[in-house]
């Protein structure tokens, strides 16, 4: 049976002193639930907010690694050095990474294979841009993305496997994506993956939204059937609004 997740990407936000503040207000504040909730600060305070949260449910992952075990690469991580502080998932392929920093198909390729053979759970991150949205080019390039940079790992990886769907379009152009219209495509991605594996295997992987999921549209998000919870940018950031978030799922 699939897990219901609510994920928190802090994104670039949050100094030291910030981030044991809201994590102090989440652990507080924070409702009974079966869901898994996690919450993704940045790099420098991981080691901070893994100590912070021993005693809570709460689980820290990380925003991003490298493919390499070690080397000259300047400013990045390892899979070790997340396992060395207590991190058990990553994120990989989201679309500001995509976006901002060239990461491509071949590349996050590497990385989901990295973190695979390490023993990380990894949530990768995917979706269509505005432009591929009205040309209906959507479900092509949602199925493309998933078939380059996962569909080689092999049957028994899906277990530590999570998915994202980031209809890029719908995060802040001021478009709207409707809750019929993440249920579509997820339904779509477990199309996908029964087509490329199997249905047990399209039927037990969880699938996040990741389109500005907010207290006043959870809800209804949530109670989408191929909708598991969601990955969560700005609302996040503000703990009243990710406890609302979590009570929706």
């Amino acid at each position: 049976m699939r897990s219901k997740i609510v994920a928190g990407n802090w994104k670039m936000n949050k100094n030291l002193t910030e981030t044991e503040t809201l994590l102090a207000a989440l652990s507080a504040k924070l409702p009974d639930t079966e869901a898994e909730v996690m919450v993704a600060p940045t790099y420098i305070n991981l080691t901070s907010a893994v100590r912070h949260l021993e005693s809570s449910p709460i689980e820290v992952i990380a925003q991003n690694m490298h493919f390499a075990e070690s080397g000259a690469y300047t400013g990045e991580i390892s899979a070790d050095m997340l396992l060395n502080v207590g991190i058990d998932t990553v994120i990989i392929g989201h679309s500001e990474r995509r976006a901002y920093f060239g990461e491509t198909d071949e590349i996050l390729a590497k990385k989901v294979t990295a973190a695979l053979a390490k023993g990380l759970r990894v949530m990768f991150c995917f979706g269509e841009e505005l432009e591929d949205r009205k040309s209906e080019n959507h479900f092509s390039v949602v199925q493309s993305q998933l078939k380059n940079a996962l569909f080689s790992v092999d049957a028994n990886s899906w277990s530590k496997i999570i998915l994202a769907y980031e209809p890029v379009w719908a995060i802040g152009t001021g478009e709207t994506a409707s809750p019929e219209q993440a249920q579509e495509m997820h339904a779509f991605i477990r199309k996908t993956i029964t087509e490329a594996y199997d249905t047990s295997i399209a039927n037990n992987v969880s699938i996040l939204y990741g389109g500005s999921v907010k207290p006043a549209n959870a809800v209804e998000i949530f109670s989408k059937p191929d909708v598991d919870g969601g990955l969560i940018g700005g609302a996040a950031l503000n703990a009243d609004d990710f406890v609302a978030i979590i009570k929706a799922i």
